[in-house]
């Protein structure tokens, strides 16, 4: 198995290594570079991975995940073009940042060759090994490498891959986001039993056991899930009450405008954030 480098050890690396040692992948085929030292440590006693403060041990690492925040990954990128890059497959899961900027930094001190390039966006079910993650693959990307790529983020859930980089900013408007659109219908869904009497104990209860069903028959049903919604809404009943409720406000076109908005703010943050 090829040795894994992450840079940076926050919650979805560490969600990673676990994913990746749960599927047989080697603990000491692992290494983290990761400059807070306690949170280091903390890796390591969880994991029985390497850690270190310096990118350098990452040097005979055939992948590199590339696990920090947007806002740094340029300053990571320029380290790491002081290292070694040769048949290198970086993975970048920092939302936002186009594959040719991400290239541009690695190719600092070499820009006779595009960088092997995936970039990922996954989303925070990934914490618990049942995430969504869209992936593109730039050209230089080989199909071993792509199934590598694939071999990493499978160990934290579905991955979809996309031909065009920029249905990556569809995909962070879909599932990126997605999670917390959920927990917006829930949270009101909650307010709405308390208005009615329930306890917010009860409500609670209610509601979450009430979305943990209906994703798991749309997930292990092949009936789509407009299908399935009007195969529980009878004539006259009080679900056709609800859903005719939601349709007179335009419900369709609410999640349509709420999508596209995060659609077009990831295309602004990856111009914001590629300007350097």
């Amino acid at each position: 198995m090829p040795k894994i480098g992450f840079v940076g050890g926050g919650n979805m690396a560490g969600s990673l290594i676990g994913g990746l040692i749960n599927s047989g992948h080697l603990a000491t085929d692992i290494i983290i570079n990761e400059p807070d030292e306690t949170k280091g440590k903390a890796l390591t006693a969880e994991f029985s991975v390497c850690t270190g403060v310096d990118i350098n041990i990452l040097d005979e690492c055939e992948i590199i995940v590339l696990a920090v925040k947007p806002q740094i990954l340029r300053t990571v990128c320029l380290q790491l073009a002081k290292r070694p890059t040769d048949n290198r497959l970086f993975i970048s899961i920092a939302a936002g940042v186009k594959s040719t900027d991400i290239d541009r930094w690695l190719s600092q001190n070499d820009t006779s060759q595009q960088q092997a390039i995936v970039r990922c966006m996954p989303n925070t079910p990934a914490l618990l090994q049942c995430g969504a993650s869209g992936l593109f693959a730039n050209e230089s990307v080989t199909d071993t490498q792509k199934q590598q790529a694939e071999n990493v983020l499978n160990a934290v859930g579905l991955v979809i891959w996309v031909e065009n980089e920029d249905l990556l900013n569809a995909v962070t408007a879909v599932s990126g986001s997605g999670p917390a659109y959920f927990f917006l219908l829930m949270e009101a869904m909650q307010k709405a039993g308390e208005k009615l009497g329930l306890t917010t104990d009860i409500a609670q209860q209610l509601v979450l056991q009430t979305a943990l069903g209906a994703a798991r028959m749309a997930t292990e049903s092949d009936t789509p899930p407009a299908d399935l919604r009007k195969n529980v809404t009878s004539k006259g009943g009080t679900t056709e009450q609800a859903i005719l409720s939601f349709q007179s406000a335009d419900f369709q076109e609410i999640v349509f405008q709420a999508l596209k908005a995060a659609n077009d703010r990831s295309i602004s943050l990856a111009d914001e954030l590629g300007s350097e």
